[in-house]
């Protein structure tokens, strides 16, 4: 059917809504979205100090990507470990822009950069000089993709 059609992380988030749609009528959506305003205000604040912010793009290191066999699980636990420091944004609003910022334990890492809500220009300015200012980024080396050293 239809939801075939999505990935494993989006079928469950697709089937809870649905479910908390019809149960609870927006109770809960309309709670979370409340909480839209305290989220803007925080991330507007630090950035009325600061230009950009500049933080890790996931809260961890790279990790194996699951098999194409995995469980259900599995995939859902490593998609929605990665989206702590991304997520927010999705929200609030505000433009960010991940660069990749080298390598830890031979495994890629991203360097998000954060700004004003409606200054997406001041992001790509930022990432753009960061990426001239070290010249490049190494690839990750064959040896050490799919390891969980």
């Amino acid at each position: 059917g239809a939801a075939s059609l999505f990935s494993k992380t989006v079928q469950p988030a697709l089937l809870t809504a649905a479910h908390a749609s019809r149960r609870y009528r927006g109770k809960y959506y309309a709670m979370a979205r409340d909480l839209v305003g305290q989220l803007r205000a925080g991330y507007d604040e630090a950035l009325s100090r600061y230009d950009v912010l500049v933080m890790p793009t996931t809260p961890m290191r790279a990790t194996v990507i699951p098999a194409a066999d995995a469980p259900r699980e599995e995939v859902i636990v490593r998609a929605l470990e990665m989206i702590a420091n991304t997520s927010p944004l999705d929200v609030s609003g505000h433009p960010a822009c991940s660069v990749p910022a080298g390598l830890v334990g031979g495994l890629p890492t991203g360097m998000m950069i954060v700004g004003r809500r409606y200054d997406d220009a001041t992001v790509l300015r930022v990432a753009s000089t960061f990426e001239q200012a070290v010249g490049g980024f190494p690839a990750p080396q064959a040896a050490a993709v799919g390891s969980t050293a």
